[in-house]
């Protein structure tokens, strides 16, 4: 593992694949990744490089014609491997099963998101589906150009097929690997013809995922699978409240004699042990007796003794005033004063855990040459890299960062400094002087963890005399982590804390949306489907005590609230007829329970999704028996990807609605693992149903979409069929009595 750097190919030359990489490549996929730093170092070095362009940043290809793709976005679980290697295959002509994909470093060449480069938001294919094609494009006509020189021929007599380059007058065909030389010394064309959407093989196919066989066999490697000769390894514990500082290490002498101890840290708000196995720095890190400082004041986001999730939230739901307007169409205000009936009602949702399988790590070597090496799990790797030279203080030219798969993220692989273990394993490894690997237990990960944040909306709706809406006002309080990572202005409202609230595209003639905003004392992040994953709950299930109000089917009223939105309507449509026909219940199924249906809509990260839920109660537990979901993302990569997508999103979203939350006591987390944090097991996975509709739009986001519908519609079908309103979540806080009965 500590000869993958060694060696540097030829740069600057797209395709070329040198013969020490091509031993190094016959050997095994990991040895490629010798390539990869003498093309950071010149990739950093140009300012002027147009992300995307370069082809030589991207593709190698091999004597065997096969590829290596280096990706702008990290793969953890979503397919982005093998949607790559879809787009790009496509365009170049290259069968996505003959490529290797690996996440790229740091570099201009991969800046693709709006100038910067980050894996979330559901993004990465839609951010760079037209770079990549172009970019494979590119490739293709450069191949052509050496092929046509190579057989002394016009270059608009040659074609391609799979991997070769054909000459049909002729019969002559060259196999790409062959013409890799000569096309590395070509420049990269400016303008070239893409392939006609009709025309595609690979592009809205359910190409095989290409990371499926090695994750199914144990063969894929994650931060955590990773050795370096000579590592040591390391476990820490850290302060039970965030700004607490160690003080005496009571047993240091003895925890320091314990088997394959190399030594104790104090670091920053932790103390660690170094040790022969991970195993022993855990015993060891977990023996020791240590007196912590209470935090001082005044540090950002110190975690003060007395908070608690309760107090937090009863702050939260007694704020006033409506806040700043973020959404504002007609006289909301007017039109509640004018209305024949008004609804009030005020929704929370709690603090969330990332419960990502992974758990954080990190492996950090400091080189002879004075650079760092960084393998850490990671959504943003130019972020990393400039934070860990920081820490380091050393240039960002001399932080090395390879990205490895990860084992899942839901947005907890950003760069948050308190709950990353990078800057630990940096100063661990420098104070060893080897290589030191660190590992988080999964304690420690909810200890550190960042939290979806907890909030409160407060809505009015008014009514006219048919019970229509004509005013909708909602109020969110709270902090959204766009704000609280990216920087937010006091006059303007974070778009995190009231998406899924704002944008709904319901014909309400008259609505306002605002924010008051709250600091959250705890540490807050980016969870799957960020502010949507809460807001949608809160708005959706309002919708349907609107609609219960005056007297309207909620479908019906959905149905009738868009009939200017052809698009959202047809997708409503389209979840009904998968589920068999809208019916809310509660009506008695073929097994004899008692059943309801709940019916929502979002419109997140681009794409509209339309979700059914039904449910039973049994021995007072909600049990979701079927989840109907019909999403519209514009056009598509991958379908099967879609379809496990949203799959996973469904688990995850009704993980959150039935059981997930984090509570604070005296400022620490309550729960420690999985024991005090039960999150959706097999037993209680609902079948789940997809349709995906391509509507033409600009392609949306797939990661995340499938999640906000999941909890209101459970919501409103748990309401349809006890009679109770749900406006605080996670579910099973209900004490729901046998067969649906209050």
């Amino acid at each position: 593992m500590n000869d993958m750097f060694h060696n540097a190919p030829e740069t600057g030359k797209p395709f070329k694949l040198s013969r020490r990489g091509f031993i190094g490549a016959s050997l095994g996929a990991l040895v490629l990744g010798v390539n990869l730093p003498a093309r950071r170092a010149i990739a950093q070095a140009a300012e002027t490089i147009a992300p995307g362009r370069r082809v030589s940043a991207f593709i190698e290809i091999r004597p065997d014609s096969t590829v290596l793709f280096r990706s702008a976005f990290i793969e953890g679980g979503q397919g982005v491997f093998t949607a790559m290697a879809q787009i790009v295959g496509e365009e170049l002509d290259v069968d996505p099963a003959d490529f290797t994909v690996e996440g790229a470093p740091p570099g201009p060449d991969y800046l693709l998101v709006g100038g910067g480069r980050f894996t979330g938001g559901s993004m990465s294919v839609r951010m760079s589906y037209d770079a990549m094609r172009q970019l494979g494009a590119s490739a293709r006509m450069m191949l052509l150009q050496a092929a046509a020189s190579q057989l002394d021929v016009p270059v608009d007599e040659l074609s391609t097929e799979p991997g070769r380059v054909v000459h049909a007058a002729t019969g002559q065909s060259v196999p790409y690997g062959d013409l890799a030389d000569a096309a590395a010394d070509l420049p990269v064309p400016e303008d070239v013809a893409l392939r006609d959407s009709a025309d595609f093989r690979w592009i809205g196919k359910p190409v095989e995922r290409l990371d499926a066989h090695d994750k199914s066999t144990g063969k894929a490697q994650y931060t955590i699978d990773l050795t370096l000769d000579g590592m040591l390894h390391a476990a820490v514990q850290h302060s039970p409240r965030l700004g607490g500082e160690p003080d005496e290490l009571q047993n240091e002498s003895e925890v320091s004699e314990m088997s394959g101890v190399h030594s104790i840290h104090r670091l920053p708000g932790a103390v660690a042990v170094v040790a022969s196995s991970w195993w022993r720095a855990r015993m060891a890190v977990e023996a020791l007796q240590v007196t912590w400082s209470e935090p001082a004041p005044g540090p950002a986001h110190a975690m003060p003794a007395g908070f608690s999730t309760e107090a937090h939230m009863a702050h939260l739901k007694g704020t006033t005033g409506d806040g700043i307007d973020f959404e504002a169409e007609g006289d909301a205000e007017a039109a509640l004063a004018g209305a024949a009936k008004v609804v009030e009602a005020t929704y929370d949702a709690p603090y969330l855990a990332h419960g990502q399988l992974e758990p954080p790590s990190a492996l950090a070597r400091w080189n002879d040459d004075g650079t760092l090496e960084l393998w850490v799990p990671n959504q943003a790797p130019e972020m990393f890299q400039a934070d860990a030279a920081k820490v380091a203080g050393i240039e960002p030219g001399k932080v090395i960062i390879h990205s490895p798969i990860l084992g899942g993220f839901f947005g907890r692989h950003f760069l948050y400094q308190s709950a990353n273990p990078f800057p630990q394993a940096i100063l661990l490894a420098k104070a060893v002087g080897r290589p030191v690997k660190l590992i988080w237990s999964r304690e420690e990960e909810f200890l550190r963890d960042t939290l979806r944040p907890m909030s409160v909306a407060r809505f009015r709706a008014g009514l006219d005399d048919d019970g229509l809406p004509v005013a909708l006002h909602a109020v969110a309080a709270g902090e959204g982590p766009g704000g609280r990572w990216f920087g937010g202005e006091p006059d303007k409202v974070d778009s995190t804390a009231v998406e899924g609230i704002a944008g709904k595209v319901y014909a309400i003639a008259n609505r306002r949306v605002g924010h008051v905003h709250v600091d959250d004392p705890a540490i807050i992040g980016f969870w799957r489907s960020v502010g949507h994953s809460m807001n949608d709950f809160f708005y959706e299930t309002f919708f349907d005590e609107m609609a219960d109000a005056g007297q309207q089917d909620p479908y019906e009223l959905r149905h009738r609230l868009l009939a200017d939105s052809p698009r959202h309507r047809n997708l409503l449509e389209a979840v009904a007829d998968l589920s068999g026909g809208w019916q809310r219940g509660p009506f008695e199924a073929g097994d004899g329970t008692r059943r309801a249906r709940g019916v929502a809509m979002a419109s997140p990260f681009g794409s509209e999704v339309a979700t059914i839920a039904e449910v039973s109660i049994r021995q007072g537990e909600v049990v979701v028996h079927d989840v109907w979901v019909a999403i519209d993302p514009g056009s598509i990569v991958n379908p099967a990807i879609i379809e496990a997508q949203v799959n996973s999103a469904v688990a995850l979203g009704l993980s959150s609605a039935l059981f997930e939350e984090v509570v604070y006591v005296d400022g620490m987390p309550q729960a420690r693992n999985y024991d005090g944090y039960p999150i959706l097991t097999p037993d209680r996975m609902p079948r789940v149903h997809v349709r995906i509709i391509e509507s033409g739009a600009p392609m949306g986001g797939i990661g995340e979409p499938g999640v906000p519908g999941v909890p209101p519609a459970v919501a409103n079908a748990v309401s349809a069929l006890t009679g109770r309103r749900v406006r605080s979540l996670p579910l099973s806080k209900l004490d729901l009595a046998e067969g649906g009965e209050a």
